[in-house]
């Protein structure tokens, strides 16, 4: 076995994801693209190879080192998933050896690995977070009644409030955007530029959508949908809290599923939480079960895992003071703070 620098088209990366039952979206060559535009890190794409020169396993990295947040490799930013994929111990054991290898050459404190519904042995790890995934019915009439009466009696709301619900690409960006802008910077946080997801779509034109919720011509609410295998994920959705009486968000899941059962997935991805808090509850009330992640280190010596998070109180009075920015600067600002914030 030999492990590399993977530098070829991706042809030979992505039939060993298609070819590994663990596989997730985010393993997927197209998304080294996408990082790589939008937020200008360097990345490490590792493979190992067999005696026969095929691939068998493979770790995507993301480099990322700024003087506030740190020098530190993540598998993958920005995403909820990622990490080692390989089908045994030993690959997985020599991909965590040239992992440690590039984290030495970088000077980077640790590697963050983030794996679903399985760890890594012998690494420290945090299981502060879950994903909520819903097991789609066989379509939308048995979905509707599967649903819990609170969830259906808010769906009808938003339906009787005039609002209504639109799935479309690249149009429905702009909507997105400014609902997305005016969200996070409602919840403290920094927002990405639009291109990236521009480039989001652009890539992945045949596995993405944008569902948008309206009311008359303004968007209220809306979400980028992406999917791989038989799994559907919401990543980014947001709604104008001035309008959260109207059941926005209730709408624009519910159109979401609908996407998906049309669409033949079998699992709706609601995205990570914490357990017990608000958006883990919300998730859970369209009867989502949580699934749990691990989010896995290799640390240099002296280092502890990284708390980057707005739990961390080192980060509050920043979150305290975005919250009174004007959306339009945060539009400036936000971009080049978050890309590294992994």
């Amino acid at each position: 076995m030999r492990i590399e620098l993977y530098s070829e088209n991706g042809s030979q990366w992505d039939e060993y994801v298609v070819s590994h039952p663990n596989a997730t979206n985010y393993h997927r060559y197209g998304w080294k693209e996408v990082i790589e535009k939008s937020f200008g890190h360097g990345t490490c794409y590792l493979a190992a190879y067999n005696g026969d020169g095929q691939i068998s396993g493979i770790l995507p990295l993301v480099h990322m080192k700024s003087r506030i947040f740190g020098n530190f490799l993540v598998s993958l930013p920005f995403f909820n998933y990622g990490g080692i994929l390989c089908r045994d111990e030993e690959t997985g054991k020599a991909l965590l050896r040239a992992a440690e290898v590039i984290l030495e050459e970088m000077g980077a404190g640790h590697v963050e690995l983030r794996h679903v519904g399985h760890a890594q042995q012998g690494l420290p790890t945090k299981e502060h977070k879950v994903t909520m995934i819903l097991e789609l019915r066989k379509d939308g009439e048995t979905q509707w009644k599967a649903l819990d009466a609170k969830v259906r009696n808010q769906v009808r709301k938003a339906e009787k409030s005039g609002l209504t619900a639109f799935s479309g690409h690249l149009d429905l960006l702009d909507g997105f955007y400014e609902v997305f802008c005016r969200n996070m910077r409602d919840l403290g946080t920094p927002v990405y530029g639009k291109k990236f997801f521009r480039n989001v779509l652009e890539t992945f034109p045949e596995t993405t959508r944008i569902i948008s919720v309206m009311m008359g011509s303004r968007t209220i609410a809306s979400g980028i949908l992406t999917w791989y295998r038989d799994t559907l994920e919401v990543p980014w959705a947001s709604s104008i809290s001035d309008f959260r009486d109207k059941c926005p968000n209730n709408l624009l899941y519910w159109e979401a599923i609908r996407f998906a059962i049309n669409n033949g997935n079998g699992k709706f991805d609601f995205g990570r939480s914490t357990p017990g808090e608000g958006t883990f509850r919300f998730k859970k009330q369209w009867g989502a079960q949580p699934v749990q992640l691990y989010w896995q280190y290799l640390l240099r010596v002296g280092e502890q895992i990284p708390e980057l998070n707005t739990k961390n109180p080192k980060y509050e009075m920043a979150i305290n003071l975005w919250k009174k920015l004007p959306v339009p600067l945060t539009k400036i600002l936000g971009p080049r703070i978050v890309k590294n914030i992994p």
